[in-house]
Order: C-alpha cells, then sequence, then structure tokens
C-alpha cells in the first residue's frame, strides 16, 4: 500500500516515515524543507519537494495514487502563534485546506493528522482524556482544533475517513540511530537541554520552581517519538479495517518534571549542564499528564521507548555524532 507523508522530512514526519516503511509500506514524503532536513529522508522513500500552499501541485501529487496520506505540515511555535496569528491561519489552516480538497478530489481513503493537547488548554482535571473541554490558550492550540472539525465535517460530507492524534510532549530520537536530523531552532525541554549539554547554549532556563508539584517545576508527559511513529500506522490500519474515524491522545501517562529531566540528563551525558531558575512563563500550567487508555483499546497502542534514560540517551546519541565528534 502507498502511504504519502507531508512534513516527512521533519522531526516527527521522518520518525513516521520510518515506521511505515518498517512495516512494508510505500512511501512518498512531501516536504519544502523549511524546517525539515534532506538528513532525515530515507532512500527507500520517493521524495517530493513541494509546498502545501501549491494547491495545484499537491493536486497533481494525490492523483498519483495513494492508500492514505499523514499531515505533519504546520508551523508550531505556540508563542509565535500568538504575535503572528496571520501566518499561523495562512499555514496551518489554508494549507490543510488544500490538502483536504486534493485529498477528496481523488477520494483518498484515509487522513492521519497531527494534532496537539494544545487543542485542549489549561487542564480541568488529570490525566487529560479525549472528552475533556477543548479550549486552546493559544492560536497554534486553535488552528490544529479547527483543523479537527474540518476533518469532522469533511468525513460527514465527503466521507473522508481521518485520524486526529493529539501528541503530548515528543521527545527523542529513533533507538536504532537511523535518524540524525536535528531540529532547527528547538524550545522544547530536551533539546534544549542536549544543547546546554553539547555546549551550544551557556545554560538552561528552568521558567519557575514554585509549582505545586513534587519538586516545585512544571510536571509533563514525555512520549518517545518512535512510539508516536507507530501509532499513525496503527492508526492508519485501523481505519483501512474498520472503515471509522477516530481522535485519540497520545502520551505515557507517566509525568517527568523539569528537575527530574535535567538530573537525568546530568547523569547519562555525564556533562554538568548549568541551569538557572527563572520566572515562570505566562499559561504554563503545572502539570499536564494523559490519558492513553483509547489508543490502547482501539489501536492496541503502548509506549516501548517513553522512559526518561531512553528519551534522553537516544536524543544525546544524535547531540553526540553531530557536535562532539
Amino acid at each position: 500500500m502507498r502511504i504519502l507523508v507531508i512534513g516527512g522530512a521533519g522531526y516527527i514526519g521522518s520518525h513516521v516515515v520510518r515506521a511505515f516503511l518498517d512495516a512494508g509500506y510505500r512511501v512518498t514524503v512531501f516536504d519544502n524543507l523549511s524546517t525539515g532536513t534532506r538528513d532525515n529522508l530515507f532512500g527507500e522513500a520517493e521524495f517530493v519537494h513541494g509546498d502545501i500552499m501549491q494547491s495545484a501541485r499537491l493536486a497533481g501529487i494525490m492523483a498519483d495514487g495513494y492508500d492514505g496520506c499523514v499531515h505533519l505540515a504546520a508551523l508550531k511555535a505556540a508563542g509565535q502563534s500568538m504575535l503572528h496569528p496571520e501566518q499561523y491561519a495562512e499555514a496551518n489552516l489554508v494549507g490543510t485546506i488544500n490538502i483536504l480538497n486534493a485529498a477528496a478530489a481523488v477520494s483518498l481513503g484515509a487522513v492521519i493528522f497531527s494534532s496537539s493537547a494544545a487543542v485542549f488548554g489549561s487542564p480541568q482535571y488529570l490525566p487529560i482524556d479525549e472528552t475533556h473541554p477543548k479550549e486552546p490558550e493559544n492560536f497554534y492550540g486553535f488552528t490544529k482544533l479547527e483543523i479537527e472539525r474540518l476533518l469532522a465535517w469533511y468525513d460527514r460530507l465527503k466521507g473522508m475517513k481521518y485520524a486526529a492524534i493529539r501528541y503530548f510532549n515528543a521527545a527523542g530520537y529513533d533507538v536504532a540511530g537511523r535518524i540524525c536530523g536535528l531540529e532547527r531552532n528547538p524550545e522544547n525541554l530536551l533539546p534544549v537541554v542536549m544543547e546546554v549539554a553539547a555546549g551550544i547554549r551557556p545554560q538552561l532556563a528552568v521558567f519557575g520552581d514554585d509549582y505545586p508539584t513534587r519538586d516545585g517545576s512544571c510536571i509533563r508527559d514525555y512520549v518517545h517519538v518512535s512510539d508516536l511513529a507507530t501509532a499513525h500506522v496503527s492508526a492508519f490500519e485501523y481505519i483501512r479495517d474498520q472503515g471509522e474515524s477516530l481522535s485519540v491522545n497520545l502520551g505515557s501517562e507517566q509525568g517527568i518534571s523539569v528537575l527530574e529531566m535535567l538530573e537525568r540528563a546530568r547523569i547519562i551525558t555525564g556533562r554538568p549542564i548549568p541551569a538557572i531558575v527563572t520566572g515562570r512563563r505566562e499559561g504554563d500550567p503545572s502539570e499536564l499528564v494523559a490519558s492513553s487508555k483509547k489508543a490502547r483499546d482501539l489501536l492496541d497502542w503502548k509506549p516501548l521507548f517513553s522512559d526518561a534514560d531512553t528519551l534522553i540517551s537516544s536524543t544525546w546519541r544524535v547531540y553526540q555524532e553531530k557536535y562532539l565528534q
């Protein structure tokens, strides 16, 4: 079967491509390489350079014949989305409409969408399950929720089945070492910690140590990117076999605090990793943890690599190869 992975040269996208290739699928990557990298492309997968804003080009690619597509192309910095909503509206909303229209024109069987825990906003209870109120607190989260609503309408009106996979905190790298492309200008905790360990940044800023958590720092649910990737394959196969759309949360269900991640990273890397405590960031909830029960029940999914040590060691290997060889 053939799968089109839009955004397949990016950090998460390359792991998704690898998972489909490992499962025996024929894969084509469609990417504009604005944030993705050629280092993340595989010889077994076809590569097409293109942009989701090019509706005619998208239509031509879709017409080549695919059984499904994975949509990972988006702007994703929550803070930037509040400063430049027009950019996020165009890239995330208009770009997705272009994808859906091209897919609908060829009656594509399934769209697997990279959604986000940002659709929920601040937690009203923990762990966060799929029925949790969806009240995004930044424009990025708003675009993800609106895309989920678009998908539901295209399912209702066009019969296009979809899976909305809501990531919590993606981290780690392929444990077999087959993916080595680093994210550009990372903002998430673990790659920033690795940049400090590798000497690229002078220190880590810990945003607050006075939260009502076990050590005062924020707690987040980190899920290994390879665990996320296998869920995309399972979601496609669920749609193929059951003919139903679905929305699922994906997390490890085990929260790790900022200070816990920092301390484990110091031990695993053998580096001091200087850090300073600064003020809280506006809008940072003290704790975010997912319930992944629905994914377990429907997709038989479980995280295999999402413990802190594997997250850190698999990431550190890539940074060592890039900066310390």
